[in-house]
């Protein structure tokens, strides 16, 4: 068993326009999609899809939101971890709507609502669900952006209450509940962290824009090196997505660079949520460091060659055409 955690779930609306957006003007657009997702949701059903067994934890209850995933699953996925109390002692939450505007380039531009305010009680129970449901659990992978009312080193705290379980962890966030997490090393260690170009930056006083560019003419040497200064910390995997240069994988045992699959980018929605699922179900089947890198970049390629927030399954992901290389 996986299980994830979406402590931010969302309704995504995906908007494709005709021609590249034009600021301040009326355009008429071509397709409009709408799902119920959240990052964690969006690595479930990416790992559902490949048959393993997965949950997906969420704070609070949204019937909207439960109705809308269950009818495109066409059944109920999810393990909610909060439920009013029969006093009304919980109050009711919305799942909160982001907007993605794609241009026919693949160009998108997201409009992210902040989500419902979490109480102090939310916090505890939601904690407390998700270390229930751990016992049981290979993975547990931490995904998304908190939101308010959530205290900013949620995330840290999760792990000292995960690590008793034994589950491996996985954690895929920004800003400043990332920068908690790494504050927490090495006493909250965990398993898989996946920060892109501009968070290993951020992380570890780089530019973001450099490793991209370096990554495209094949160089990774200041990749690995910052990489290495994480991993060495306390994470066992530290997974650098780099866009359409592929992503760079450091262990105790080495680092790994390999290149993505050439795709028409239609939209990026998912595309990192779908390399941590890539991962990870390399990773439960067994797989070496190099393989489990090949098959994040070939399910993370396989999302952003899809329409709006639609997702890979097995048979959209060209896993022998992430040629991967072991470096010095």
């Amino acid at each position: 068993m996986i299980v994830t955690f979406t402590p931010n779930p969302s309704m995504d609306k995906t908007v494709s326009l005709p021609g590249p957006l034009q600021r301040g003007e009326v355009m008429r657009v071509v397709a409009v999609l709408e799902q119920a997702a959240g990052k964690g949701v969006n690595v479930a059903r990416v790992l559902a899809a490949s048959g393993e067994a997965v949950r997906t934890v969420l704070p609070f209850r949204d019937e909207a939101y439960l109705a809308a995933l269950t009818a495109e699953l066409g059944g109920d996925p999810l393990l909610e971890a909060v439920d009013p109390g029969p006093a009304g002692d919980a109050p009711a939450h919305r799942a909160r709507t982001n907007t993605a505007v794609t241009e026919p380039d693949g160009t998108t531009t997201k409009i992210n609502e902040p989500g419902p305010q979490l109480s102090e009680q939310d916090v505890r129970r939601a904690t407390s669900a998700l270390a229930d449901h751990a016992r049981d659990a290979s993975w547990v992978v931490l995904s998304g952006s908190l939101p308010p009312g959530a205290p900013t080193d949620w995330y840290a705290r999760m792990v000292t209450a995960l690590r008793p379980t034994g589950c491996k962890i996985a954690i895929d966030t920004s800003d400043d509940p990332l920068a908690a997490v790494i504050a927490g090393l090495p006493a909250g260690s965990f398993d898989l962290l996946k920060p892109n170009s501009v968070e290993l930056a951020q992380l570890t006083g780089g530019d973001g824009a450099a490793f991209e560019a370096a990554a495209a003419r094949g160089e990774v040497a200041e990749i690995v090196e910052a990489a290495r200064s994480l991993q060495s910390r306390g994470i066992t995997n530290v997974l650098v997505t780099l866009g359409g240069a592929g992503a760079v994988l450091v262990t105790a045992d080495g680092a790994w660079a390999a290149s993505a699959p050439a795709v028409d980018v239609l939209s990026t929605v998912g595309a990192g949520d779908s390399s941590v699922a890539g991962f990870v179900l390399a990773d439960v089947r067994g797989e070496d460091p190099g393989q489990c890198l090949a098959n994040a970049v070939a399910y993370g390629s396989a999302a952003a060659g899809l329409p709006g927030t639609t997702l890979p399954t097995p048979q959209d992901v060209r896993r022998d055409d992430a040629a991967v290389r072991r470096l010095p």
